[in-house]
């Protein structure tokens, strides 16, 4: 029973935890309870023995230390993910996609200030216009300014506020534009057309071809302009208010897809544009003749896409072959022969298109790339490009938008350059 005693003792003086905590952290020496002045103070070490458990547990490690944790690998986000791996991506078309994004403050505000009075905007206004002109949010819109300083200019007006428009060059580079858009006015017109005879009713809001307008080189008032062909167009406002472009006239002319022009010129290569799988007993026993007649149904898109393809059953070979018909047409129709989701997604119910086009387009890697990220990718038309990435066949927009993209990129106008925009 002694020990007993002894132990109860032993613990009923032991000193609390926050106790040794407080005299380690502090190292204060404690002061003798004999009042001799002359006495120094016992150190706080000489005391600790007495107030220390015999089993304490201090050595022990309660925590893992950080270098020794599990790492675990965050997920990617298809906001970053890149659609394509290493080995699989076109280093030159992957660079267009990364000029875009270079120059998105350039095209957004020449677009937005385009259509402001005097072609200038209050700089404080433009300031809080992050999405309309195309600048990160939370940055200051001056130093997006700055990287361009021969297309755009800060100044102050007599009232003394500061003001943000084009330089006296841009303005002219946009007249030129303006005439490029007059010359090809009738060539936009078809293309508005055909876009009209794919749609599965012949006819789409105005507000979204106005959306993609630069997608195809369509001037900003074209919604003023269809009032010249009412041979050709009709407009109408539907039960929502919405003011919705009819298609007037069929020309089967037009109904003629790129597709279909370059099997007549190339019936192999045509053939060889597309592969969609069909499952087959590999024990068929074909000869070659046979099996490439097969291999006909799996290969050549059938279905024209100025065909109606809302009365399809959607999940279809028949159905399928009908919708990259359509995309491949839709990109044709295109200035730089690409478009990103966004612009797909706006036809989407016009074009009877799911939302399986990501995946069905990756399944098509002979004619279509897809480059950027999960979320927002682009789609190019392979054979419109060369190895370097360059357009084979540039519209006459295409030429001015890249002469424009070289006057964005110089910080000030080199000896020799012409005012109108040319070469040296």
């Amino acid at each position: 029973m002694a020990w007993r005693l002894l132990f109860s003792r032993t613990t009923l003086f032991r000193p609390s935890q926050t106790l040794i905590l407080t005299l380690q952290t502090f190292k204060a020496p404690l002061l003798n309870p004999n009042p001799n002045p002359n006495a120094s103070p016992i150190p706080y070490e000489y005391w600790l023995p007495f107030f220390a458990s015999p089993f304490s547990t201090s050595f022990l490690i309660t925590k893992t230390p950080k270098k020794f944790k599990k790492k675990h690998k965050k997920k990617e986000s298809p906001r970053t993910k890149l659609v394509q791996s290493d080995p699989n991506r076109i280093l030159p078309l992957e660079r267009i996609v990364e000029r875009d994004a270079f120059f998105r403050f350039l095209t957004k505000s020449k677009d937005f200030i385009s259509k402001q009075p005097e072609h200038v905007i209050l700089l404080d206004e433009a300031g809080k216009l992050h999405r309309e002109l195309g600048f990160p949010r939370g940055r200051k819109i001056a130093r997006s300014i700055q990287r361009h300083p021969l297309i755009f200019e800060t100044y102050r007006h007599t009232d003394g506020k500061m003001w943000f428009g084009f330089t006296d060059f841009m303005e002219e580079l946009l007249e030129e534009e303006r005439a490029i858009m007059d010359s090809m006015e009738l060539d936009r017109v078809n293309t508005v057309r055909k876009l009209l005879m794919m749609s599965s009713k012949k006819r789409i809001p105005l507000s979204k071809v106005h959306h993609c307008r630069l997608l195809f080189g369509i001037p900003d008032d074209f919604r003023d302009r269809v009032a010249k062909y009412p041979n050709w167009f009709r407009v109408v406002v539907d039960g929502d208010g919405r003011r919705v472009l009819e298609l007037v006239d069929w020309d089967p002319n037009l109904a003629v897809s790129s597709l279909e022009r370059e099997f007549m010129v190339d019936e192999e290569k045509a053939k060889r544009a597309f592969k969609f799988s069909v499952k087959h007993g590999k024990d068929l026993d074909l000869d070659e003749d046979e099996t490439r007649k097969l291999n006909l149904l799996n290969t050549l898109p059938l279905v024209s896409p100025y065909s109606d393809g809302s009365k399809l059953d959607l999940w279809t070979l028949e159905a399928e072959k009908y919708r990259v018909g359509v995309l491949h047409e839709f990109l044709s129709l295109t200035l730089e022969k690409r478009a990103s989701i966004h612009h797909i997604v706006e036809f989407k119910e016009e074009f009877s298109l799911t939302k399986h086009t990501y995946q069905m387009l990756l399944k098509q890697p002979r004619t279509f790339y897809l480059a950027g990220t999960e979320m927002n990718w682009v789609v190019f038309l392979k054979e419109a490009y060369d190895e370097n990435g360059l357009l084979i066949n540039k519209d006459p927009q295409v030429v001015f938008n890249e002469k424009l993209y070289k006057f964005a990129e110089m910080p000030e106008m080199e000896t020799g350059s012409l005012v109108t925009g040319g070469s040296k």
